[in-house]
């Protein structure tokens, strides 16, 4: 009878995870394609790939929307993320300030900090820099399918901060997405389970 009863209570936790993975696949798909264009403070740009002192694909992209909203009156400030990756003789975020720098970015409305090594650091060390130069409110710009997860990150870091998607990410194909779609459902997944014992 007990084990009638243990084999009932696994299927069930079973069920609940298989629930919540797919909740939480279909969560991150849809907030996709949120955008909220409203003013704030500054863009925080999260970190990507660099090559040499050039930007990847994705991490131009990043910096290219960040630009936009910057041109278009959206953000007063820039902030980029990321430190430098092994073997990489410049910080991500030092490869974003000159590409921005080079496409009319003011250089004295660009912030960075060079530490950072995944999301959730990009966005506490950014608060810290934000926070010492009085900045309040918050663009957070990404790919898309990664929103979800550095939107949960953002608030609860303590951000006001409102999702702006890259338009032109490099994940366009199924080949490219659902790589990139499975990666964020098992860190995204990861980090709301892992949110009580923090």
């Amino acid at each position: 009878m007990a084990k009638k009863h243990w084999k009932r209570a696994v299927f069930l936790i079973l069920v609940v995870f298989l629930i919540f993975i797919i909740y939480s696949g279909f969560s991150i798909w849809a907030f996709s394609e949120k955008e909220e264009l409203v003013k704030t403070d500054a863009a925080v740009v999260l970190g990507a790939a660099t090559w040499d002192d050039q930007p990847s694909p994705v991490l131009r992209e990043r910096i290219n929307h960040s630009i936009w909203l910057y041109q278009n009156g959206y953000v007063d400030k820039i902030i980029f993320t990321g430190g430098k990756g092994e073997g990489k003789k410049y910080a991500e975020s030092e490869v974003a300030r000159n590409y921005a720098i080079n496409n009319q970015v003011n250089h004295e409305d660009i912030l960075i900090e060079t530490e950072s090594t995944i999301t959730e650091e990009n966005l506490t060390y950014a608060f810290e820099i934000a926070t010492k130069n009085n900045l309040k409110t918050f663009t957070i710009v990404s790919d898309p399918l990664h929103m979800k997860r550095a939107m949960l990150m953002a608030e609860n870091t303590g951000m006001t901060a409102y999702p702006a998607p890259t338009p032109s990410s490099v994940y366009k194909t199924a080949k490219s997405k659902i790589p990139f779609f499975l990666r964020e459902l098992f860190f995204y997944s990861g980090y709301i389970i892992s949110q009580p014992f923090r």
